[in-house]
C-alpha cells in the first residue's frame, strides 16, 4: 500500500527525452492489482511454514533487494541527512514493520480474504484521522456520508447483526489495527518528509531498508529458528516480498507518473476483490454472503471519502501503499499514498 508526485515539466527548449516502450499502463494497472489482491493468500501461506515476525523479514529482505537493484540500475543514491533518516524511521515503523506484522500475525486466525477485506478500511481511517490532524483536509457532505456508510460495511462484514458469531476477534483486531497503522504513517510523512528534494524511489529504498533492520532486530528476539524450511511457504515470502513489496512499488510510480494519481489510486478498490476471490478458489475459505455485500457497502464508502471540492488543488508532497501486503497510496485513504491513492500518497502501502 505510495502515491508519487510527477516532478515539474522541463523548459521548452529543451527536447524531451525519447522514452522506452513500456507494456500498456492498463496491463500494468491489472498486474498491480492481481499483486496486491494475492499478497493476503501469500501471507496466509507463509504462515503456515513460518512465524509471522519470520515472514515479515522474509518479505521486506525480498522487497528491499527489488527496490536496492532498481536504484543501482538507475544509478540512485540513498537520502541524506540525520533528520531525513530519523522521520524515515518512524515511517518504516509505521506503514511497513508494524502493518506487515499485524497482518501476518491476523492471519494466524483469520481467512485471507476478511483481512483482504480490513485492509480496504484504510481510506476509511485516513479521513477520519486527516479531520483532525489535517488543518487543510476539510470534512464535507459527501465525504462524512462515505466515512458512515464504510464503517456500516465494516459492521456488515463482521455480521454486527449476529454478535460477530465465530468470527476471532483478535485476529480482526490486529487486521483493523494494521490497516489504521497506513494512515497515520501517511499523515506522519505529509507532515516531516515533504519536501526532501529526494527520489520517491530513494526515499522507499532507504524505509524499506530501515524497516527490514528493524524485523532483523525483533525477530530473533521472539522467534527461534525453524527446524525446516518448507518450500511452499518460503516461495510464497519470496514472491510477497520481490513481488508484493518491491516490483508492485516500481509499478506504481510508473502509472502514477504515466496516467496520475487519480487513476492509480483505483488499484486500492480491486484489491478485496481479488483477495477475496484467491481466497475462496485457491485457499477453500468460506464466504457468507454478508462478507461480499460487506466489501462492496465499504469499498463505496472509502471511495466517497476520496472525493474532494474540484477548486481544491492537489497538494504536492513526498510520497504520494505497499503490502500485500506489502503495501503500500491520500492512494490506499485520507492522507495516503499510492498504492492508491490520489492526491498525495506515501510509500509502499503494499495493500497490504
Amino acid at each position: 500500500m505510495s502515491t508519487v508526485t510527477t516532478s515539474p515539466g522541463r523548459a521548452a527548449s529543451v527536447p524531451p527525452a525519447p522514452s522506452r516502450r513500456r507494456l500498456d499502463w492498463r496491463l500494468r494497472f491489472a498486474a498491480l492489482s492481481l499483486i496486491w489482491g494475492f499478497s493476503f493468500l501469500l501471507i496466509k501461506v507463509g504462515t503456515e511454514g513460518y512465524a509471522p515476525f519470520q515472514v515479515t523479514l522474509g518479505r521486506l529482505v525480498f522487497g528491499t533487494a527489488v527496490l536496492a537493484a532498481a536504484m543501482a540500475v538507475r544509478r540512485e543514491r540513498l537520502p541524506r541527512g540525520a533528520r531525513t533518516w530519523r522521520h524515515l524511521t518512524v515511517a518504516a515503523f509505521l506503514l511497513n514493520a508494524l502493518p506487515f506484522s499485524l497482518f501476518a500475525y491476523a492471519e494466524l486466525t483469520i481467512p485471507s480474504t476478511l483481512a483482504g477485506i480490513c485492509n480496504a478500511t484504510s481510506p476509511l481511517w485516513g479521513m477520519a484521522l486527516s479531520l483532525v490532524a489535517l488543518s487543510e483536509d476539510r470534512p464535507t457532505r459527501v465525504r462524512v456520508a462515505g466515512l458512515g456508510l464504510g464503517f456500516l460495511g465494516v459492521l456488515t462484514v463482521l455480521g454486527a447483526w449476529q454478535g460477530f458469531h465465530g468470527l476471532d476477534a483478535t485476529g480482526t483486531a490486529l487486521a483493523l489495527l494494521a490497516s489504521l497503522s497506513y494512515p497515520v504513517g501517511w499523515i506522519y510523512v505529509r507532515r516531516t518528509l515533504a519536501g526532501t528534494g529526494h527520489s520517491h524511489l530513494s526515499m522507499t529504498g532507504a524505509q524499506l531498508f530501515l524497516a527490514t533492520v528493524q524485523l532483523a532486530v525483533v525477530t530473533p528476539l521472539f522467534t527461534t529458528l525453524p527446524g525446516s524450511l518448507p518450500v511452499g511457504p518460503l516461495l510464497a515470502i519470496a514472491a510477497l516480498g520481490a513481488l508484493g513489496t518491491g516490483l508492485a512499488v516500481l509499478l506504481q510510480y510508473g502509472l502514477v507518473d504515466e496516467v496520475g494519481p487519480t487513476t492509480a489510486q483505483m488499484v486500492t478498490y480491486f484489491i478485496p476483490v481479488i483477495a477475496t476471490a484467491a481466497g475462496v478458489a485457491l485457499l477453500g475459505e468460506s464466504l457468507a454472503w454478508s462478507t461480499p455485500v460487506g466489501a462492496v457497502i465499504v469499498l463505496a464508502g472509502a471511495a466517497l471519502t476520496q472525493v474532494r471540492p474540484k477548486s481544491r488543488a492537489a497538494s504536492r508532497t513526498w510520497p504520494r501503499r505497499a503490502g500485500p501486503a506489502g503495501g503500500s497510496s491520500e492512494a490506499r485513504r485520507g492522507a495516503r499514498p499510492v498504492p492508491p491513492d490520489e492526491a498525495a500518497p506515501t510509500t509502499p502501502d503494499h495493500r497490504s
